[in-house]
């Protein structure tokens, strides 16, 4: 069976209401993701760079527009490259480095995979077809609940690979290396009914966060792990979930990986110069132009911009009284 890498708007529009925009939101400034790139805006109104990515843009006639940076062509890949640092890893690369990770959490090395150097000189891996086990003291929820963070992460290939971001190769649910991809794995290896299996894996997938600047990459990231999701309950139970347990996983998501400049902690372009002007008695008007502190001192927690949002899943909110406390991402970051 072949499949194809691309994720379409028509399909998620269509299949599943409300996800779609549900996906599209940015919770810090309530209104959706923007472009936060021009690589659109000759496609006219609607898409210039500080314009939100709306539904009605990406489907309909539309709904091949953003696509996968593989499917990309060259010159544009280029552009990305030169413009914005844009550069995708080769899932073995991935791997092995979240392998790195997981040889610290178990205290030994090959937990879901031994990597493999083919004799032509490339790199895959062998997945262990065994049952994960845990080192004493640590049990598989410990696992599930441990929170990781993917930075600029583009497509988000270390949290899901469902295809290779270098080459286009789909990925199979059984060989994925992602972050959420293990956390997933794991849940399937220990829950046997579908209401378990739904409530643990929302839990792991409230402990995976990642941010980026480009709107449409980080769509593309956020339509990967809803797809995961969808890839993941389908490979264990043989069918969909319900709309309400897709549109939850959907909305975790869209708190999670989140639209930011990694570099300031703000929604990207919101921090600058203000400008204010005031009038005197005799009508004569004052301009003020006041540089932003942390631009000037590069100090990240004096930005006049407006700083992202990010949902404490563990604790309650004291404004609703629900559990999820919205924080600034920058008051997690230790001096």
């Amino acid at each position: 069976m072949s499949y194809d890498i691309d994720i379409l708007e028509n399909d998620i529009r269509e299949k599943y209401p409300e996800v779609l925009e549900i996906l599209l939101r940015d919770h810090t400034t309530h209104q959706n993701i923007f472009w936060a790139t021009n690589n659109y805006q000759h496609l006219g109104t609607g898409f210039e760079y500080a314009s939100p990515i709306l539904p009605e843009l990406i489907t309909g006639e539309n709904g091949n527009i953003i696509m996968p940076r593989v499917k990309k062509d060259k010159e544009l890949q280029q552009t990305r490259v030169r413009d914005m640092a844009e550069v995708f890893t080769p899932s073995w690369i991935c791997n092995a480095q979240n392998n790195l990770l997981d040889n610290a959490w178990f205290g030994r090395e090959n937990v879901f995979n031994t990597e493999v150097i083919n004799p032509d000189g490339t790199h895959t891996w062998k997945v262990n077809p065994d049952k994960i086990t845990f080192p004493l003291g640590k049990i598989w929820k410990d696992y599930v609940r441990d929170t990781r963070l993917e930075i600029t992460c583009g497509e988000a290939p270390y949290i899901t690979s469902r295809y290779d971001t270098t080459t286009g190769e789909y990925i199979p649910v059984e060989k994925r290396i992602g972050l959420l991809d293990r956390k997933l794995r794991v849940v399937s290896e220990n829950v046997g009914t579908s209401g378990e299996w739904l409530e643990v894996a929302q839990s792991a997938f409230k402990n995976i966060y990642a941010f980026e600047w480009q709107g449409d990459s980080l769509l593309l990231a956020r339509e990967a792990m809803f797809y995961t999701f969808l890839d993941n309950y389908t490979a264990k139970f043989g069918s969909q979930p319900i709309l309400r347990s897709i549109k939850y996983i959907a909305y975790i998501i869209s708190w999670n990986v989140w639209q930011m400049d990694g570099i300031k902690g703000v929604v990207p372009n919101s921090c600058g110069d203000k400008i204010t002007q005031t009038k005197n008695l005799f009508e004569e008007i004052t301009t003020t132009v006041t540089p932003c502190e942390g631009c000037k001192t590069e100090n990240m927690r004096k930005h006049n911009g407006i700083y992202c949002l990010v949902k404490d899943w563990g604790n309650k909110d004291a404004d609703t009284g629900k559990h999820g406390r919205r924080i600034r991402f920058v008051d997690l970051i230790k001096n």
